[in-house]
Parts: C-alpha cells; structure tokens; sequence
C-alpha cells in the first residue's frame, strides 16, 4: 500500500536540476524557518510565495484551497454606496413579511420556508439595492436564478415595492382560485415574475452556467448584444451534491463565462442536517470550483471577527478553524460562551491566551452572529469583485447561519428546514431585534401582521429609485410584444410531398433534410439552433458542418484533420451549432436557455435538439419538465427512435417508451411521424404555433417532442384528399384502404381497421397485403402521428360533457363508420397506442413491443416482440375470428405458416 505521507514523484524528478547548490539553500531556508518558527510558519510563507508566484505569471499549479478566511481583507473592501441604515431598515421588513407570510399560510396546512431566507436576506438584498440589471433599458438585464426555498424573501420584497398585495401574500401556496402565489419560482405560475423554475436541486446552477453562454452565442451570431447581462444564481451548499450543480463548471471556466456568479449560501445545513458533517463543505467546494478554473471568493466572517484576527499573532486561530468541522461550528451557534472557550479556544494554549482578552459577550457575537453573509459591506464587497473580474466566472462562498434573526428556536437547528411558524412570543422578539415599529395592539386574535412603512415611505422610495437606477423591477420576466415570424417559403415543406420515389430515406435524414432547407431561409433561418450532444455524424447531420458551423468562443486555432474533405469539421466564433459533446443535460440546458430567449431577451430563436431517444426523455426527463415550467418553445427531436429499428445496439439503446413519458408532460406535443412528408407538415404546425399566428385561444407555450427513425425505408408520396394536413396535426388519418392500396379482395371481405405509427405503419402495410392475398381480408392502414394529442383531445371533449357541451373526440370522428375491429401497432410499449383505447368505439386490440430491448437484426428482434407483419395478421386474424368474421382455425393455420 502507499505511504501517503512519502514524497511522491513529480514532473520535477524528470528535469535536471541547472543548479544542485541554489537548490539546496532554497531547502536548507526553508527547514530553518520550521525549526526555529514552527511548520505552520513554513506553510505560511510557502503560500504566500505561491500566491505571489501565481500573481507574477509564474507558471505553478494553483493552491486548491486557502486558510478559511474572508477572500477580501476587512481593509480592501470597498465602502457601501447609498444609504447603508435605510437598506437595513428595509430589509428587516422583508424578513419580517417573509416569516409572516409562511406562519399565516401555515393555519392552512400548505407549509413554507422560513429558514432559508433568514439566512440569505444579504445576498438578495445586496444585489437588488445595487447589482441586478433590470429589463426597463435593453430589454434583457441580469438573469436571476432565485434559490427555491428563499421565495418567500422575494415575495416579501415585492410586497414593500407594491407588486403585490396582502392579498397575494396570504394566498401564498394558494393559487387554486387564481390569485395565489406558487410555492417556488414558477414562470408557468406566475409568468410576469419568475424567469426561471429552480427548485428541482441542480438544474439552477447548471440551467445559470447555459444561459450565460448562451448569451455570449447570441452576441457572437449577432442576434443581440446581450454583453452587459449578468447571470447571478444563488444555490445552497446542500445543493451542490446534486451531480447536476457542477456538471459543467469546466464548460463555464474553459469558455471564460466572467458573465456569471454563482453565489453559495453555506449555512452549512441540508434538509436533515449539516451538510458536511465530520469535513468543512466551504473548503471542498473552494477546491472544487478552483480545480474547474473558477474565481473563488469567500466570504465567511463579519466585522466582529476583525479583533480575534489582530490578537491572532501565531496563525493559531486560523488553524483552528480550518480544523473545526461543519457540525461543530453549528454546535457553537447554539451552546453558551463557557462552552465555546473550552471547545473550540481551549484546544490550544495560544488560543486559551487569547480567549482571556475577550468578554463572554464579544464571544457569542462572533460564533453566534456574526458570518459574512449576513452583513451588507461584506456581500458588496464580494459582488463588486465578482463582477470586475475578467476571464473566468466567479462563486462566492458566503457563510451565513440558517435561521438567522429567528430566534433561538430556529437558527442552526437540525429540523429548521421543516419548521414552518413562530409562535407570536418569537414574532415580538424578532420585531425588537429588528428594531420595527409593529405594535402588540397589532397582533388580532393571535395572527402575525403584515408589515408595510407606507407607499409613500423613504424605505419605499429608496427601494424603488434604487432599482430605477438599475433598470426597474427584479425578478421580473418580460414577454415582449414580438411580431410573429414569417413562415418559411412553402416549397421546404412541400418538396415531401411527393415521396422518395425508389430511394430509401429514414425519418431521421428527412428531418435532417427539412431542417438544412429551413435554415437558408432569409427571414427565419438565422434563428434556428441546431444543438446535439456529439452524435451529428450518427444523425447525418455533418452536411451542416461547414456550412453553419460549429460555435466556439475561439473559432477554430487548429488545422482539421479532414479540412481536404467536403463535410469538414468547422468551428467558428458565429458557428450556428451547438455541438455538446457527450451530455444530455448540457444539451438540454442549451435548449431551454434558447427557447426561452423570446422572453428573457426579446428574441424569438427555434432551437431544435436531435439526440438518440432512449437518452432522451428517461434521462433528462426533469429538465423536459423544467422547459414546459419556464414556457419553453422548440423542437425536440428523439433519432434511433424504437425498440427494434436500431440494430445490434440492445437492451440501454432501444427505447420503446420515451412517448409515454411524454405524454406526462402537459407541454410536450408528442408525435411519432412515419413518413416524410408527416415530418414536413407538423414542423411547419410548430412553427406557425408557437411562432407565427396562434389562434384564439392557443397556447403557444409548448414544444413539439417527435420521434424519428434510422431505418432507410421508401418515403411515399402524401395521399391526396381534403382533412390529411389536419388529420396528421391532430394525430390520425386513413392513409389507405385495401382497394385504394391496389389489393384485390373479396366484395364481401371481413375488414380490419390497422392503425400504425413511426415505422411500425411499414410492417402494417405489409399486413395488409398478406391479409389481402394470402387469407382474402380487407385492412385499412391508418397512420396514427400521435396518440397523445388524440387523447388529449379525448380528455378535453370528456371535460366539455361535464360542463354540458356536446363535443365528439376526433379519434370517434375519424373512425366513424370505419368497418371491423381496430388492432394499432407500435414500435413502443402498448400502453402507448392504448392511451386511446377508451374512446374508439370499434372492437380494440393492440401489438407493442413491451419488455427489454435485445440486440439483433430488425427482423428477429420485431419477430421476438410479436410486431412483425406476419404477427400482426395473426392478431388480425385472432380479432376477427372472436367476431365469427373468420374460421377459428385460420389464426392457427396462420401461425404455423408463419412460424410463429
């Protein structure tokens, strides 16, 4: 085993050294000074070299950590601009509303937070009074990330600047009769407010590091210059294990993304408890962010700790807090100054000296009060080194105490986080430790009140020419008043109308093909934003590599290595691609941060993310849902769809039920297109609705999910015939018949009505000629585009009787007359084509290909799953042999002919 205390080699060991004697005086001080200084001074003096090293441009490894102390010396912070007593005034009411809100809501049963905000107060209010960019001077701003559980804070805030109303407040979590306000940052809820949803741990800070570089794209392709916005995300210390929170920290240093901050409350708590119990999470987190080649700035003691550094003349308290795990310091939150001499000074006899100086009283300010976070100077001056520096984006680990200002009841207990109210005796020592004018008289029948200085009052007055000179309100989401875009030139879309003739094409390259045409459009094609997470070439899409590009900050500094060939690899600093590499959250994260762009920045773009299926939906389901919160629009785009049409790949790779997650997401318009021509007609929908000309009383804040195919099969040219366009929006329409298909049947045949989608319509196809020429049966061949909008419109035609409105569902109207039972066939699970079973008034049947996927060929794996043409004129033949419309022995005939 390793010694991990042995000196290990080093790049150095590989050099030889030019001068053996200079080398060993350099050692030889260095012992000196460990000798007669102790080796903490050494350590001293070794960093110190290194950080001047590093400030010289000498190139040296960087230090993963330093000594836990503020970042910013008391004597380089920058004084407070404004009026520092008013700012505190103000914020005490927001601390005040923002406890009361969740205490009021609590006689209700629907909870709240109250904890989160208490100890976080600083970090918003610091920004709102001097930092965050509002949208009322070039329409975009800062982006805000709001930590979820702080809502109550910003609510508050909104309250005293006259957004809201005391009304709002006490309908806080109450939002079923119209006029309540969501629990967390909900644009879907409150859409004038609230940018962006962040309560789902981890999508916030990797949704923020997207953003920020989706806005260097948008300057970049020149579709707007967004270079003065910030984007500010304020995250929790617990929050940072979710995988997703520095899933792409190296993305934001690699790309120098100085355009963002991420601001870390260190409380030091989770739900349950310390986050870092036995270890120090301010220490790793510096280290990590460090490591990933961000600016790191902590800011974790207040003003009161500035006498404890003086007296400390052997660095014995700063290693003394380096060695203090998290769970301890939280202990000294809430235990008296006797124990916090014993424990934490009486460790070491330096320390034990200087305990003496100190009175019980400065003791418990400094471990129990005072903590970086919680004091303005010291969040200012942090924010104002965040955003002057240059090169790299910054995080500022402040330190703060979880329920702060709350009482001894809340701050820094465990169970704080599920605590929901204070008692009204609580209420009245936080209005006199807050120094507000609230009055006992004021607590009726034992209800907090609301706190508010007056409309007319300086606190307001300051607060709202404080955010005039940064640009009006925030929060605040704004859906500009666009002009719809023109619709592509209609010959993109009607080149599919006449099929593939005999070449093969699968679904996938048609869409590739559609979407290479659309972005030549002069009016729209600039605002398309191709995005895949390193699978283009599976997907055919090299074809747009030289001509769109590929976006980098620094083009392309290389040589290609196919630059001699036709579809070579072309980076550009207005390259059109958003090419991820392997990450379908990074992916995901670019696709909402561009389909959103029509409000966060005035500027509708219609991004379209291609990846393959499986990886899909079951992967980044979460973040599928947080685009549909944050009323995203777009395309996205499921390749290797199926769970037989991609060969060999197997169990991981074959999807067969990303549709029916879909289907759970009210947002998503799910489609699974089989032919060519399908593709063209629901794009050029999607298009018109979510960017052109809605209708009354669409909405057009969805996003259109389709599934395409990498099976080459012939594409057909569209039937001709009034109701197909509409038939394939609204997600079924006859595509045959057995007479129309040139099959020859008997005039009394039995008939079948066989619904297929995606590429299971080419196996019911052949069905229908084995059915036809082989057992003298009738089948029409029904492509069925979506199964989930048709049951949508069932549930809605479902909730129109209950109100006494007749309406038919359109799947009724469509197989209205049809003859015979109905027997659909997917490529996915049944549970997919029998979401729509209830309302086909025809005898139902199903085939899918339910279960794990498996590797190998297309036709033994359809075979395994019983999809195959020949299966599905066995369950044909089944069906109509239970109707008496067939021999019962003609099923059995049947699956011994075919060898099933």
């Amino acid at each position: 085993m390793t010694d991990p205390n042995a000196i290990q080699p080093s790049e150095l060991d590989q050099l030889p050294d030019r001068d053996p004697e200079e080398t060993a005086e350099w050692q030889a001080s260095l012992d000196a000074v460990a000798k007669a200084a102790g080796p903490h001074r050494a350590a001293y003096l070794m960093r110190r070299t290194l950080e001047r090293a590093e400030g010289t441009g000498v190139a040296l490894p960087k230090l993963l950590e330093t000594d836990y102390v503020n970042t910013i010396p008391t004597a380089a912070e920058p004084s407070v601009p404004g009026d520092e007593e008013m700012e505190r005034r103000i914020t005490a009411w927001n601390r005040w509303n923002a406890a009361a809100m969740v205490t009021r809501g609590s006689k209700h049963g629907v909870g709240g937070h109250i904890a989160t905000f208490a100890s976080a107060a600083w970090l918003y209010e610091t920004g709102f009074n001097h930092f965050f960019q509002g949208k009322e001077s070039d329409g975009s701003g800062d982006q805000l990330y709001i930590q979820g559980h702080a809502s109550p804070g910003i609510y508050a805030r909104a309250f005293l600047d006259g957004r809201l109303t005391e009304q709002h407040l006490d309908n806080f979590r109450q939002e079923a009769g119209g006029n309540g306000l969501p629990s967390y940052p909900h644009p879907r809820r409150l859409p004038w407010l609230w940018e962006f949803p962040t309560v789902s741990m981890g999508l916030g800070p990797l949704s923020a590091i997207y953003q920020a570089r989706f806005n260097r794209y948008l300057t970049a392709r020149g579709i707007k210059d967004v270079s003065s916005s910030h984007v500010w995300a304020f995250l929790g210390d617990g929050e940072m294990d979710e995988p997703e929170s520095t899933a792409a920290l190296a993305l934001a240093s690699r790309e120098g993304l100085d355009n963002l901050t991420f601001v870390i409350n260190c409380n030091l708590q989770r739900l349950d408890g310390p986050v870092r119990a036995n270890f120090k999470i301010v220490q790793e987190l510096e280290a990590q962010f460090r490591g990933a080649g961000w600016n790191v700035i902590k800011t974790l003691w207040g003003t009161a700790w500035d006498e404890l550094f003086q007296l400390d003349t052997t660095g014995a308290l700063v290693r003394r807090l380096r060695e203090v795990p998290d769970a301890q310091v939280q202990t000294y939150q809430t235990r008296d100054a006797a124990y916090i001499r014993e424990d934490f000074f009486g460790k070491d006899p330096a320390l034990a000296e200087m305990a003496k100086l100190l009175s019980d009283d400065k003791i418990l300010e400094c471990f129990h009060l005072s903590r970086g976070g919680h004091e303005a100077r010291k969040v200012y001056a942090a924010y104002k080194a965040a955003v002057e520096h240059q090169g790299a984006p910054t995080v500022i680990l402040a330190q703060t105490v979880k329920g702060f200002t709350l009482g001894e009841g809340f701050a820094s207990k465990n169970a704080n986080h599920q605590m929901k109210k204070l008692t009204v005796d609580e209420f009245k020592n936080m209005r006199d430790l807050l120094e507000l004018p609230i009055s006992d008289s004021q607590f009726v029948d034992g209800v907090v009140p609301y706190g508010h200085p007056g409309a007319d009052s300086p606190e307001v007055r300051y607060l709202q020419e404080r955010r005039a000179a940064l640009g009006g309100p925030a929060p605040a989401r704004r859906t500009h008043a666009l002009a719809p875009l023109p619709a592509p030139a209609e010959k993109a879309f009607a080149s599919f109308d006449k099929g593939s003739g005999s070449q093969n094409v699968a679904t996938t390259m048609a869409f590739v093909r559609l979407v290479k045409d659309l972005v030549r459009d002069k009016e729209t094609g600039k605002r398309w934003v191709p995005i895949v997470p390193d699978e283009a070439r599976t997907f055919g899409m090299e074809s747009l590599f030289p001509s769109l590009g590929i976006y980098s900050p620094k083009g392309q500094t290389y040589e290609p290595v196919d630059r001699d060939q036709l579809m070579y690899y072309k980076e550009a600093k207005n390259g059109q691609i958003l090419n991820e590499g392997i990450t379908e959250a990074g992916s995901m994260a670019d696709f909402i941060a561009a389909s959103t762009a029509y409000a966060t920045h005035g500027e509708a773009m219609i991004p379209f993310y291609i990846f393959y299926s499986m990886f899909g939906w079951q992967r980044t389901a979460d973040q599928m849902w947080q685009l549909g919160d944050q009323l995203g629009r777009g395309f996205l785009v499921g390749a290797t769809a199926g769970r037989t049409t991609l060969t060999g790949e197997g169990l991981q790779h074959a999807d067969g039920h990303s549709p029916v997650i879909a289907a759970t997401n009210p947002a998503a318009l799910s489609y699974d297109p089989a032919f060519a021509y399908e593709i063209a007609v629901i794009v050029r929908e999607g298009l018109r609705r979510m960017y052109g000309e809605a209708k009354p009383g669409e909405d057009q804040n969805v996003f259109y999910y389709l599934t395409v195919y990498n099976e080459p099969l012939p594409q057909p040219a569209k039937p001709q015939g009034l109701g197909i366009d509409e038939g394939i929006v609204k997600g079924l329409y006859r595509f045959n018949t057995a007479e129309s298909a040139g099959l020859t049947v008997p005039a009394n045949a039995p008939r079948i009505q066989l619904l297929g989608s995606g590429t299971a319509i080419h196996w019911t196809l052949k069905a229908q000629q084995l059915l036809a020429e082989e057992w003298g049966v009738a089948a029409d061949v029904w492509s069925a585009t979506s199964w989930t909008e048709l049951r949508r419109d069932a549930l809605e035609a479902d909730a129109a009787l209950l109100r006494g409105e007749e309406r038919v569902p359109f799947v009724r109207q469509a197989l209205q007359g049809a003859e015979g039972p109905v027997l659909a066939v997917s490529d996915y699970m049944r549970q997919v084509p029998d979401q729509i079973a209830q309302w086909v008034e025809q005898d139902w049947s199903s085939l899918g290909a339910d279960g794990f996927g498996l590797s190998d060929t297309r036709e033994a794996a359809r075979r395994h799953f019983g999809v195959d043409a020949e299966s599905i004129v066995v369950a044909a033949l089944a069906q109509l042999a239970r109707r008496g419309e067939v021999k019962a022995t003609a099923v059995k005939e049947a699956r011994e002919k075919y060898g099933l």
